[in-house]
């Protein structure tokens, strides 16, 4: 008889550990709290807008299809993928923007017109990221963070000051002009901490970001859910929604069952791949690995201040993906890290889909995705958020030179207390647990219980960290030590 798997939750980590563990014989059936499955990565639809609510970014795409080469499937077999041009484009001031474009060539070009010499220390920079890449996403990330030893590699061994130096240095040896050095910065701000805070090795994100380009799944990222969803289905595993767990138990030390709107549910494994934290308050206090003490002592990844907004006309002068740094990037991230403050004048994105897919708005109409990063914990009123629109919104007119306050339709919010309520979310944090020195591969919680036999865990707050593909290696490690003690 096939062994029953219970797995918390239906985000990226939860739908590819059961995957995994169900092409590998199991009995896998998820259990998901919310109406729709896909965790944080759901979608909100309104007078045919269609906005992602969670990640919009696609990187990466070699995870991707690794993910669907498991089981003899490609991502074109579920969604349509179009690669963006530009990819982004980034606000410094009024009439002062640097559009990164799709090739690393175009892209060369742009620096060197913004600093004449960087692009040969640009070519370096990004030929020294692709060797990280190989040697992180390749190897090292689809390793369960176990032990230390596996982080000794002779690749590794060679990068050693790289993890003793961060992204902030490397880059601003090399590179003068604000500007440029900010772009550097960027892609490291997706694993959750500080630039002057992550490991230099961690470059490897700048030839994810400039190297492989940006990526758009027709219809949003919830299709690469849809997309996940449907091969679950077809592998047998049974997938309820409005199903919240309220109690793991727990039998002569071992996971057996969880509680389910009231019934008791037997399973020979558990696997959590919602909020770690939040798992853990599900089993009796003896029993948690990690005390409250821990967690608050851990650096968490930004929570967000998020706005879907629907245009009855289209907007001028921005991209599918644009940033807004005309504010002072320290500051900010000063009152996310340090201070646990509203920002007084925030850096924000935005991202207009319908630019680029005619699904996510109607016809002569833009929908505008706007996300203001923030620390978690903090003070969270609906007039705090309207303030912050206001605030955001002026900016944006006067940086895209054009009126957008008239032409708005409706918005609609989400913020700390939604990522509380929606997801358990520690703190109301968005991305799970930055991806600092100290709380990299085996410092990270662990994938497997060390106080209850047959409880794993899995997602953003474990191994390999924050983002969509780290969480798809992430179910596939979960599940890989269960096939391995089974």
């Amino acid at each position: 008889m096939k062994n029953k798997i219970a797995i918390i939750g239906s985000g990226f980590a939860s739908l590819a550990a059961a995957c995994y563990l169900a092409k590998d014989g199991y009995e896998v059936e998820i259990f998901e709290k919310n109406a729709d499955i896909g965790g944080r990565a759901r979608q909100l639809k309104k007078d045919g807008f269609c906005f992602d609510i969670g990640p919009t970014w696609y990187w990466m795409p070699d995870v991707f299809e690794r993910f669907f080469a498991d089981f003899g499937k490609k991502p074109s077999d579920y969604y349509e993928l179009e690669k963006l041009s530009p990819a982004y484009k980034v606000f410094f001031g009024k009439e002062d923007a640097i559009t990164i474009e799709d090739s690393l060539e175009k892209i060369c070009t742009a620096f060197e017109a913004e600093e004449p010499g960087s692009s040969k220390k640009l070519r370096e920079f990004i030929e020294e990221a692709k060797n990280n890449y190989d040697i992180a996403i390749k190897d090292l990330v689809y390793r369960p963070g176990v032990s230390p030893l596996e982080l000794i590699t002779p690749a590794t061994a060679r990068k050693i000051g790289q993890f003793f130096s961060t992204i902030s240095k490397e880059v601003r040896k090399e590179f003068n002009n604000t500007k440029l050095v900010q772009i550097l910065e960027f892609p490291v701000l997706f694993l959750g901490a500080k630039a002057s805070n992550t490991p230099a090795f961690y470059s490897f994100m700048n030839y994810a970001d400039f190297g492989l380009g940006t990526w758009h799944p027709k219809g949003g990222m919830y299709k690469v859910i849809e997309g996940m969803e449907s091969l679950a289905k077809s592998l047998g595993i049974k997938i309820n929604t409005n199903a919240p767990v309220s109690k793991i138990f727990v039998e002569n030390d071992t996971a057996t069952a969880i509680q389910v709107n009231k019934e008791k549910i037997k399973a020979d494994y558990v696997v959590s791949g919602a909020d770690y934290h939040h798992t853990e308050t599900l089993l009796p206090e003896f029993k948690r690995q990690y005390k409250e003490s821990y967690w608050q002592k851990k650096t968490f990844a930004p929570s967000a201040l998020l706005f879907f907004a629907g245009f009855n006309k289209k907007l001028e002068n921005i991209t599918h993906h644009t940033l807004f740094f005309d504010t002072d990037f320290e500051k900010h991230a000063k009152a996310i890290y340090d201070d646990a403050e509203w920002p007084e004048e925030p850096l924000f994105y935005a991202s207009f889909p319908s630019i680029t897919d005619h699904s996510a708005a109607p016809k002569g109409k833009e929908a505008g995705i706007f996300l203001i990063p923030l620390a978690p914990n903090i003070e969270d009123t609906p007039e705090i958020r309207e303030k912050y629109f206001k605030k955001i919104i002026t900016r944006f007119e006067s940086l895209t030179n054009q009126n957008v306050t008239d032409h708005l339709l409706f918005k609609e919010s989400f913020c700390v207390k939604d990522f509380k309520e929606e997801y358990n979310s520690y703190k109301g944090n968005a991305y799970g647990l930055a991806n600092t020195l100290l709380q990299t591969a085996f410092l990270r919680p662990k994938l497997k219980s060390k106080k209850v036999h047959k409880l794993f865990f899995t997602g953003q707050l474990s191994v390999p960290g924050p983002g969509v593909p780290p969480s798809l290696i992430s179910g596939k490690l979960a599940a890989g030590l269960i096939q391995k003690e089974d």
